[in-house]
């Protein structure tokens, strides 16, 4: 039976093998600190965090995530170690929440490896801690137990480290910040809350997060993960230039609860699913409640594969003891005992790794025939360039919610791709990486990297412009050496540039000035408060500024200028597309980590650099490129410096 602790009290473990699973809502930071029987934290090797996730029987999350699993063998941790502590924290430097008190209530839970929960404990009260000490599992006459301890910080994870007797505190707190952003640098942002608190409505029955099976310690049930507890949602607002909320939330669309949408489909016969249905998700409109639906999609996917994961991760531990039980027993020594109890072990793990993947592949096959119903009904704004709705364009008359970015897939099931859908305007600029990567063909050429990349760069500008209306999206790109005329043709072809693009120093300095002018221009006003009287030549369309083969032409001015259109810029509307590799700017040093962090980095070929906000898995990444032949591109493009030179019609 769970128990539900409140803070001081304990509670026996019944075993040394133990997950421990966090629940926030919003990435955070999970780690333990290893403590002598003083209390004290005698090293920063007692540490384990996002930088250095292992410790002798401890295994914490590489990144920051809303949701944790952190994996605890207290039979392997030394034996001067009397207490794990195990810390919560927020990320810093990132836009993210600053405190616990704008969060709702972290919930933790102690769970065996078969998904039994052992004890839970929601954090309350917490205000304006940044930092929280969740819980301390510790010895006691050789037995281990759990205490709730809720302790928090203002000062974060400096002050909790110091206040744990580590004297490299604040320098450990530094450099667990700085692999934490690297992490969120590469994750998918989570959406902004959905409007209405129901779970996502599904025709196929199926949650987004499956309850636990607690299955028994000799039970072959596969082990399903623990349902996080309810998380209302904050507003979906950034910070601007005046340091309030920038709400980028639709002026005409309502922000009360949406009306759940009828049941369109065919009731389904007994024992079978019903049919998928495109936009069965909640929202106000079709568009709506397309972008929750994938978004649920997404959710769901994440977390079946954790499930699975997790489960055949419990196999392979299940399986390890008992092998090792079996070699310290004297009697399986005499005769075919220990063969027959090794194959009983390995049947066992085979038994659970296919109901494991039986309930894998029936949720992936309920996805599946929900990707194919709702790909076909996917708006232009998220449609794939294959897609026929390209076919019909007109100019939209409204900003949509969201474009789409590329597809995302995970290794159990590669054929299923999930829609990266980014909301609008953009919130962070984009890094369109013309380097090696973990994706690339050793074979593959530099050259040819640069040129897919700019590719990329392109067809990601030209949807931008496909879903804007007329006149409300300029671009402008830097071609400083000029070697991307090739790639830039469509859009210079079709006339969609208001310029140019520049070329040589000077071309280079020119288009930052500008742009960084019109930044200052429009955080002046909204300062004072002033929009009216910004001057009437001001251009205010949502500004692209495309950069190619960074840093080649830039000076260090014009790398400041750059850093702070990628800081300041999104808040105002300028927003940054940089095609480089990163290794050409090795020069600059740690100088350019924040402008690497600052941008969303995508790939010109499919790579597993990009992190879902709920469990973290790495996700492949495929870019949306037309179809080989296609004209698809070209047509649209020509359609849109049409309609910006008839004013829309």
């Amino acid at each position: 039976m769970t128990a539900e602790l409140v803070r001081g009290q304990n509670h026996p473990l019944p075993e040394t093998r133990l997950e421990i699973r966090v629940s926030v809502g919003k990435p955070i930071v999970a780690g333990v600190t290893l403590s002598d029987d003083q209390g004290k934290v005698r090293g920063t090797d007692w540490v384990a965090h996002p930088g250095s996730p292992t410790l002798p029987g401890l295994e914490v999350p590489r990144q920051a995530a809303a949701d944790h699993r952190l994996a605890v063998d207290l039979g392997a941790v030394p034996d001067a170690v009397h207490r794990v502590n195990v810390l919560l924290a927020l990320p810093v430097g990132v836009g993210g929440p600053v405190s616990f008190g704008s969060l709702a209530a972290p919930f933790v839970a102690v769970t065996g490896l078969d998904g039994s929960e052992v004890a839970s404990y929601t954090i309350t009260d917490l205000d304006a801690e940044s930092a929280v000490v969740a819980l301390e599992l510790y010895r006691r006459q050789d037995a281990w137990k759990v205490r709730a301890v809720g302790q928090g910080y203002a000062g974060g994870l400096a002050d909790m480290l110091t206040d744990q007797g580590l004297p490299q505190a604040r320098e450990l707190a530094g450099s667990i910040n700085e692999a934490v952003a690297q992490g969120l640098a590469r994750s998918v942002a989570a959406p902004p809350p959905r409007s209405s608190d129901d779970a996502r409505v599904r025709t196929t029955g199926q949650t987004a997060a499956p309850g636990p099976g607690a299955p028994g310690p000799d039970s072959t049930a596969a082990p399903q993960p623990v349902p996080a507890p309810h998380q209302p949602g904050d507003a979906s607002a950034t910070t601007g230039a005046t340091g309030g909320p920038v709400n980028y939330t639709h002026p005409s669309r309502q922000t009360s609860a949406p009306p759940t949408p009828p049941p369109v489909a065919a009731p389904a016969e007994p024992g079978k699913p019903a049919q998928p249905v495109a936009g069965d998700a909640t929202g106000w409109s079709m568009e709506e409640r397309l972008y929750n639906q994938v978004w649920g999609m997404f959710e769901d996917l994440a977390r079946s594969t954790a499930a699975y994961r997790s489960a055949v991760d419990f196999a392979e531990s299940r399986m390890d003891q008992e092998l090792d039980k079996v070699l310290s027993d004297p009697r399986s020594r005499i005769g075919n005992t220990g063969d027959v109890a090794r194959e009983a072990a390995r049947a066992k793990h085979g038994l659970l790794v296919d109901r494991a993947r039986a309930a894998l592949d029936r949720d992936l096959g309920q996805l599946a025939a929900e990707s194919e119903v709702v790909e076909p009904a996917l708006p232009m704004a998220y449609a794939g360039w294959d897609s026929p709705v390209w076919h019909a364009y007109r100019t939209p008359m409204e900003i949509p919610m969201a474009v789409r970015l590329g597809d995302l897939h995970l290794p159990e099931r590669p054929d299923l791709h999930i829609p990266m859908l980014v909301r609008l305007p953009l919130e962070r600029g984009l890094w369109i990486d013309s380097g090696r990567s973990s994706g690339t063909d050793s074979l593959a050429d530099t050259d040819e990297l640069r040129r897919l990349a700019m590719d990329s760069a392109v067809a990601h500008a030209a949807r931008l412009l496909a879903v804007y209306p007329a006149g409300e999206f300029t671009v402008h790109v830097i071609d400083a050496a000029g070697s991307a005329a090739g790639a830039l043709s469509p859009l210079v072809t079709a006339g969609v540039l208001n310029e140019a693009p520049a070329a040589g120093a000077a071309g280079v300095s020119a288009v930052l000035a500008k742009l960084t002018q019109r930044v200052d221009l429009v955080q002046m006003a909204i300062r004072a408060g002033a929009a009216d009287a910004l001057p009437p030549d001001l251009d205010t369309a949502e500004q692209l500024l495309i950069v190619n083969d960074f840093p080649h032409g830039f000076d260090d001015r014009a790398v400041t200028q750059l850093r702070y259109l990628a800081d300041e810029g999104p808040a105002v509307g300028v927003h940054l597309m940089m095609v480089a590799d990163r290794e050409d700017a090795a020069e600059y040093g740690p100088l350019l980590d924040p402008l690497w962090r600052a941008l969303l980095r995508l790939t010109p070929v499919a790579d597993d650099h990009l992190a879902d906000p709920w469990v973290g898995h790495a996700w492949t990444y495929e870019p949306p490129m037309a179809p080989p032949g296609s004209r698809v591109l070209q047509q649209v493009l020509d359609q849109v410096a049409r309609a910006r030179r008839t004013g829309g019609r």
